[in-house]
């Protein structure tokens, strides 16, 4: 297989405050992070020269960022001060699919002295499934 770029998403759906409402907020995100990581736990004896170690539970972040827009991206995450809900949060890229049912935890705006304004809002995975690509 080819290596690819992060060009042409197909897929970036995060749901507003009913929790069910999938809304596509490609157009307004302009840089997206996401992570799988695994605990680990330290279970080296003293009679070791490395460390030996148990994976642990999976988990799931993501913090899109983008350009402020009051009809798409600020509806959906205007809400997440006031609201506790699970938002299922899904991405594809270059036929790659990964889901999860996200907390988010903050939306912050940014105001530039050069005057563009931004946000970010980061989540994290809120129901115990193991995110796992398809």
């Amino acid at each position: 297989m080819a290596k690819q770029t992060g060009l042409g998403w197909t897929t970036l759906t995060v749901a507003d405050s009913t929790g069910t409402n999938l809304v596509d907020i490609r157009n307004d995100v302009t840089d997206l992070s996401f992570a799988t990581p695994r605990a680990v736990q330290d279970t080296t004896g003293i009679d070791k020269s490395a460390h030996e170690r148990l994976l642990l539970l999976a988990d799931f972040s993501v913090t899109p960022k983008g350009v402020f827009n009051p009809t798409v991206s600020h509806a959906v995450f205007a809400t997440v001060p006031s609201t506790s809900v699970n938002r299922p949060t899904a991405i594809v890229v270059n036929g790659k699919s990964i889901s999860a049912n996200c907390l988010y935890t903050d939306y912050s705006l940014t105001r530039s002295n050069g005057g563009d304004l931004t946000w970010q809002a980061p989540g994290a995975l809120a129901d115990g499934s193991v995110p796992t690509w398809s």
